[in-house]
């Protein structure tokens, strides 16, 4: 089944985006270092958390049709990012070298569950595939709640 998706921006400065989409809308914005005004994520972290929000819709669905439960998801991400593109110095063929996950989970699953469910992920997560087509290596680790620091 293909959809076509439809989005629109106003664009109001050089650096800001004003997203609309169904019926919800966003801002991407550079910081202010980078002359934008902070009002929301840059382009790139917008692409990074695309792959965290995937991760968690996309989980949640393959845990469910695995029979895991996985519970609460908590993710960080870490990018490996060549800025060299985006600042005009030379073209980049992969900006987005590495990007590792850790998500951690409170639910019961067993950790050989939590892979299965990590490998359904790879399989099935559009944002995920669009990374690793492009070169980037996306590397994660599904880590029970009750193993993290401090818990």
């Amino acid at each position: 089944m293909k959809v076509k998706q439809h989005l629109h921006a106003d664009c109001t400065t050089h650096s800001r985006s004003d997203i609309r989409v169904r019926d919800v809308g966003f801002t991407i914005d550079e910081p202010l270092e980078r002359g934008g005004t902070n009002q929301g994520p840059a382009p790139t972290e917008t692409a990074v958390a695309a792959l965290v929000g995937c991760t968690n819709t996309i989980g949640h669905k393959c845990a469910n049709a695995l029979g895991v439960d996985i519970g609460h998801l908590e993710i960080a991400a870490v990018c490996d990012f060549d800025r060299r593109g985006v600042a005009l110095q030379e073209e980049i063929e992969i900006p987005f070298e590495r990007i590792e996950m850790t998500v951690t989970y409170d639910g019961t699953a067993t950790p050989a569950e939590a892979e299965d469910v990590a490998l359904e992920v790879e399989k099935y997560c559009a944002v995920s595939k669009l990374f690793r087509r492009a070169g980037t290596e996306v590397v994660h680790a599904w880590v029970p709640k009750a193993e993290q620091p401090g818990q």
